[in-house]
């Protein structure tokens, strides 16, 4: 296997970005080449031209919610063209949700390998600033599993599609970032084992570790959390050679004997080092003497993490990995010695078709802009236009151009434009938490009666953190009907994300708590009296720590709390 050359890669990466707004004419070009027999362009009138002004005056912006026919006839099993050129075989499960349900999102060949650009891109600038040796990575990653369609197609999570493909492998392998774990660790069914084993096999090859990653910051938190709970079992499969009865899955097992052989040397030298760290400060540069930093996605909704991470890791650099989702990939960090509080990406010009709508102006009025035409210091919202069948989709995030690279915008992502609720991978909206209200508080009309008012709180003071949802009902509720409710609620945020990261307690359980009657008139006269008009008053429906004198407010008139049962 031929290794990445990392300066051709960067020389291409300057050329492409240094002609960026013509290498932007011709990836439209080509994505409309491609994909222009897709009864959707078909529609729309485009007769073959592939010049943006033609393109922005046929396709109007969408949302994934105007797109959803044509997604649903392709998960069903249609194989004419409809979105794209080529049938599409593969679906991603977005963590986002649309009306209650996870989003289906085409997947194909031409975004796997824009994917793996992106891996390439900006693997070649954190090698120049952080060279890494021929060894191995500890990659806390893990795979769902892949089902099948009504119509036959695979789905899967966008980050499992990719892992499962077999260029994945190659690439990491080019990319001296092999994964320490054999494969039934990363494709185990139990995300516990699949942990403890990734611990394991990181404390057996540890002296050739050179990187630790996981696609979010919070799950290299969680690992080493845990590790805090089983380091001494571990140590103890090392001394004997024998893995722990906790491990039941027989391929697991069998995979890890290969690799397991006593070693009471390595046991007693990691015995020591957890017995001689205060607080568990500095544990992974002592676990992995070697590793030259810790990579993955710690920007938005990931930064609560940074503090605990910078714990475990003294002063290891930690980077911030690439700008995507489920949807397609925008952008590489090509500045790895940045803190990831201040990372920015910069846009791939030939990975899709981008759009930018100024969000200075009435986003219903502001025309989308090009990549040449951003300003430095302004937010927009991102459109993507890409190889797998999105034609100027709108993606909901909020990013503020830094500055650029060459002629390629240098974007920093500031906020989902409609996301509330979020702890790690999971993504609910105004709409999610209102579906979940709707359908828990179902349960109190055979009491006679109603929720008058609601809002939520993302509680991070516990250890995991957890949904807080405050309920203001018309009258006295008994404590079984509440107690259901609450478990309702915590069952009816169907976002992917969420609903796997409470099966392994990486979001704790729900909360509800009952405020006395009169709290949101209280909110209202705060609201008021700081100016605002009354005919203009929304009810806050996520309160932010930020928010302080509302959450006071709330948390002063809790009469009762629930915690959920449901998982």
């Amino acid at each position: 296997m031929e290794l990445l050359d990392v300066d051709k890669l960067i020389e291409e990466f300057e050329s492409m970005t240094k002609d960026a707004g013509n290498v932007q004419r011709q990836t439209l070009k080509k994505i409309l080449e491609e994909n222009g027999c897709a009864e959707y362009l078909q529609n729309l009138g485009l007769n073959g031209r592939t010049d943006p002004e033609s393109f922005k005056a046929c396709v109007p912006l969408v949302t994934h919610n105007d797109l959803q026919p044509y997604i649903q006839r392709i998960v069903d099993g249609s194989s004419s063209p409809i979105l794209t050129g080529k049938p599409i075989t593969t679906i991603s499960l977005s963590s986002g949700t649309t009306q209650g349900k996870p989003k289906f999102v085409p997947f194909n060949d031409e975004l796997m390998e824009t994917t793996l650009q992106i891996y390439r891109t900006s693997y070649a600038f954190r090698t120049r600033e952080f060279p890494i040796e021929n060894g191995k990575a500890l990659q806390l990653i893990y795979s769902s599993k892949q089902s099948k369609t009504k119509g036959g197609l695979i789905a899967g999570t966008a980050t499992t599609n990719v892992f499962r493909n077999s260029q994945f492998k190659n690439t990491m392998k080019a990319m001296q970032s092999q994964c320490c774990s054999p494969d039934e660790v990363i494709f185990g069914h139990d995300f516990h084992q699949s942990l403890y084993c990734h611990l394991l096999c990181g404390l057996i090859f540890r002296e050739e570790i050179q990187f630790i990653s996981s696609t979010f910051s919070h799950s290299i938190v969680h690992a080493f959390r845990t590790f805090e709970q089983v380091w001494e079992e571990l140590c103890a499969d090392i001394r004997e050679g024998v893995l722990t009865s906790r491990i039941t899955f027989p391929s697991v097992r069998s995979a890890m004997a290969k690799l397991l052989k006593p070693n009471p040397e390595l046991a007693d030298l990691i015995h020591k080092k957890c017995l001689g760290l205060n607080n568990w400060y500095g544990l992974i540069p002592e676990l992995f003497p070697n590793v030259k930093y810790i990579y993955g996605i710690m920007t938005g909704s990931m930064e609560p993490y940074l503090k605990k991470l910078r714990h475990y890791a003294r002063d290891l650099p930690l980077i911030s990995a690439d700008y995507g989702s489920s949807e397609g990939w925008i952008g590489a960090n090509v500045n790895p010695n940045v803190p990831p509080e201040l990372a920015t990406y910069v846009v791939l010009p030939d990975i899709g078709y981008f759009e930018f709508i100024p969000l200075k102006e009435n986003v219903e009025e502001a025309k989308p802009v090009g990549l040449s035409e951003v300003k430095v210091g302004e937010e927009y919202e991102v459109i993507i236009t890409s190889f797998a069948g999105l034609y100027r989709y709108r993606l909901g995030d909020v990013v503020k151009v830094t500055g650029f690279h060459n002629l390629s915008p240098e974007l920093k992502f500031i906020c989902r434009r409609n996301l509330m609720l979020t702890i790690n991978i999971d993504k609910n909206t105004e709409k999610d938490l209102q579906l979940a209200v709707e359908a828990a508080s179902k349960l109190n009309t055979e009491e006679k009666l109603e929720v008058l008012d609601f809002s939520s709180h993302v509680d991070l003071s516990t250890n995991p953190g957890h949904y807080v949802i405050f309920w203001e009902i018309s009258g006295e509720v008994r404590e079984e009907v509440l107690e259901e409710c609450c478990n309702c609620l915590d069952r009816s945020f169907v976002d992917a994300g969420y609903v796997s990261s409470r099966k392994i307690n990486a979001i704790g359980p729900l909360e509800l708590r009952v405020v006395q009657r009169g709290t949101f008139q209280k909110i209202l006269n705060h609201y008021v009296g700081l100016g605002a008009a009354l005919s203009q008053f929304k009810t806050p429906r996520c309160v932010g720590s930020t928010n302080n004198e509302v959450l006071q407010i709330l948390c002063n008139n809790v009469v009762k709390s629930y915690f959920s049962t449901a998982f």
